[in-house]
């Protein structure tokens, strides 16, 4: 089992997630990280109402529901590659259309607290496997999105993930749906 896991270097990762490993490496402590965004969601969400969860900053954003929809779709992308890098398969993997999955999924029409615990679900899902994977596969890179990766860029990338839209729910969203 892994104790504490370096932060990537620069060429595990594709430029674009730069700012999601720059994210989780202000934290202390990526692994805990993991356990802890599970707490900071529930207390960042599970005070709102059904009505406040469909809250849209504008008519072109995703509403509070859509992007806990996106967390776990992400989340199950993230942890797909992450597995399959981290058994050394050197398979590329694809990219995906972040919009198109939101707006074929129909989140809105989901329970707040359905959302917020499959997270928890899978994140739980990840933090076991991530705990028994060795140095040796935390180090495999791979391919996604035509772009090389590391396993360890992955578990960078599922922590910086979750705090790029937990912060953006801080700032746009949360202000407003609390009083509506």
């Amino acid at each position: 089992m892994q104790n504490q896991i370096p932060p990537p270097s620069p060429e595990e990762y594709a430029p674009f997630y730069a700012d999601y490993v720059q994210r989780a490496t202000q934290r202390k402590n990526v692994q805990m990280a993991l356990a802890q965004q599970i707490e900071e969601l529930h207390a960042a969400l599970d005070s709102l109402s059904e009505a406040q969860a469909c809250f849209k900053p504008g008519p072109q954003e995703w509403s509070i529901k859509e992007v806990i929809g996106h967390l776990n779709d992400v989340e199950r992308v993230f942890s797909y590659r992450l597995l399959r890098i981290s058994r050394a398969d050197v398979t590329p993997l694809p990219g995906f259309e972040q919009e198109d999955y939101v707006r074929a999924a129909g989140f809105d029409s989901y329970s707040l607290a359905d959302l917020v615990r499959e997270f928890e679900l899978l994140r739980a899902a990840n933090m076991l496997a991530i705990g028994y994977m060795t140095e040796e596969a935390i180090d495999c890179r791979g391919t996604a999105s035509g772009y090389t990766v590391s396993a360890r860029a992955l578990i960078y990338m599922l922590v910086g993930h979750v705090d790029h839209h937990m912060a953006s729910l801080q700032e746009k969203y949360l202000p407003v749906a609390v009083t509506l």
